[in-house]
């Protein structure tokens, strides 16, 4: 396999596979400035991509990304469409937009977020804040985009090692209502769901991966923790939760953090490797529970509740 590794940038994925990316409209969510998702919009920007399609909040936070792009590239066509990936209607409306505009996809990049809410909360639909934004939002933007992946499209769900901090808790995914909560062992949940969405859609066919980008703490996922103490109680609430000794890498740049997914989405090597889970931009082994296929049809079954319809591929 390509030689990239844990210092590779997105850019240099990029370079390394220019033709996966010019003439390409690939749809990435989280896509904000001063975010993983930004500048993966601005690697994919240096290979003339025909259309990227940027989601977030709200347009400022896209609005210094949108310009960075065109001064790479002014030819490119760049779309920006709102979304709240808590908000299920949100989620269907930002979809039927796209899909109103766009003929195909070939790439999804599902990275947007929310880390470690210290506090229990819960969408308009009663569900766990980060279970609701990191998976259930992400897999129903998913259902209803798929009709327009080409053949050979991917969809690359970033994730992160943080699965390892626990499992879904496919009976109690809700925490017992938050008596049972703690906003780590939400995050972990989140994060494995997102892993194990990958490895439905893939037994299903379609071309997908789990992707960590590393230790990241210059964007803007984790401002709202204080960085001196807040990690200190993971290793203990993983050791709890999954009986691993969690332990933070090393820290990555934004561009660094980029480069798994870019990899996922575009190297021609990893066509018999979907469903896979990557770190540094390689193959990872997971743990069971991320990687059991009972565990992924349980999920996929609740993540189909949740949104109350079905996704059939």
């Amino acid at each position: 396999m390509t030689s990239f590794g844990f210092d590779t940038t997105g850019e240099q994925v990029v370079q390394a596979f220019p033709s996966a990316v010019q003439g390409k409209t690939i749809i990435i969510t989280g896509a904000s400035n001063n975010s993983l998702g930004g500048e993966t919009a601005l690697a994919l920007a240096t290979a003339s991509p025909a259309h990227l399609i940027l989601l977030a909040r709200t347009a400022p936070k896209v609005t210094p990304v949108i310009a960075k792009i065109a001064s790479i590239n002014p030819n490119i066509k760049i779309t920006f469409i709102p979304v709240d990936l808590a908000s299920l209607p949100s989620v269907r409306t930002a979809a039927a937009t796209i899909n109103d505009r766009v003929d195909k996809i070939d790439i999804v990049i599902n990275n947007a977020a929310i880390m470690a809410v210290q506090e229990y909360t819960t969408n308009d639909a009663g569900i766990e804040s980060q279970f609701a934004t990191n998976h259930i939002g992400h897999f129903l933007f998913t259902k209803l985009l798929l009709p327009k992946l080409v053949k050979g499209g991917r969809v690359v769900n970033q994730t992160s090692n943080g699965y390892k901090i626990g499992p879904m808790r496919l009976d109690d995914y809700n925490f017992s209502d938050g008596a049972e909560y703690d906003g780590w062992s939400a995050y972990g949940q989140s994060k494995t769901a997102n892993i194990l969405f990958t490895r439905a859609l893939a037994k299903r066919g379609v071309l997908s991966f789990a992707t960590h980008p590393g230790a990241i703490f210059t964007t803007a996922l984790g401002n709202h923790l204080d960085h001196e103490t807040a990690f200190d109680p993971i290793a203990d609430i993983a050791m709890r939760n999954s009986g691993y000794k969690f332990e933070m890498p090393p820290s990555k740049t934004a561009q660094q953090g980029s480069a798994t997914a870019l990899a996922a989405a575009l190297n021609p090597e990893l066509t018999d490797k979907s469903g896979s889970y990557m770190e540094d931009c390689q193959v990872e082994p997971l743990f069971e529970y991320a990687s059991s296929v009972e565990n992924a049809e349980k999920l996929w079954t609740l993540s189909e509740k949740l949104i109350g319809e079905k996704f059939t591929v």
